[in-house]
């Protein structure tokens, strides 16, 4: 089974200061400093770009996992996609879109997902609300990051 759900962020900064955070390893790698996550291979530090992949290292669920992601649209400052070439889930597709509304932007994190660990049930219960808290918890360190 395939799930899905979107997480939206409002920030009182730039579209495009916003945008390269999302873009920049090194912020990922902060925003997800409680489960160890670090870029192993790839791209490692600085700014991912369109074609390039990364390998990251992280403990979920008790677990240590490899996933390694391409990014395979870049639309700068409006849009990107990265997906899973490698790793744990049957489907891993994360799109981000950034759009300013008034004296916001406003970004829009698109996630699709298929686990071939989880059932449905569990996909639904405990993988994506697992997922949403991990972007959101990302997001706010990227505003940060953005408004520094």
């Amino acid at each position: 089974m395939v799930s899905s759900f979107t997480v939206v962020t409002r920030a009182q900064v730039s579209v495009e200061r916003l945008f390269d955070q999302s873009l920049s390893i090194d912020a990922h790698v902060e925003s997800m400093a409680r489960s160890g996550e670090r870029a192993v291979a790839g791209v490692t530090s600085g700014l991912i770009g369109l074609g390039e992949t990364v390998t990251w290292s992280a403990r979920h669920f008790g677990w240590r996992f490899r996933m390694t992601s391409k990014i395979t649209a870049l639309e700068h400052p409006r849009r990107f996609v990265d997906e899973q070439v490698r790793g744990p889930f049957r489907t891993f597709r994360h799109e981000h879109l950034f759009e300013v509304q008034g004296e916001e932007t406003v970004m829009t994190d698109i996630l699709t997902i298929a686990s071939p660990v989880f059932g449905r049930l569990a996909e639904r219960w405990v993988l994506v609300p697992y997922l949403q808290r991990l972007i959101r918890q990302r997001n706010d360190v990227l505003v940060r990051a953005a408004e520094s």
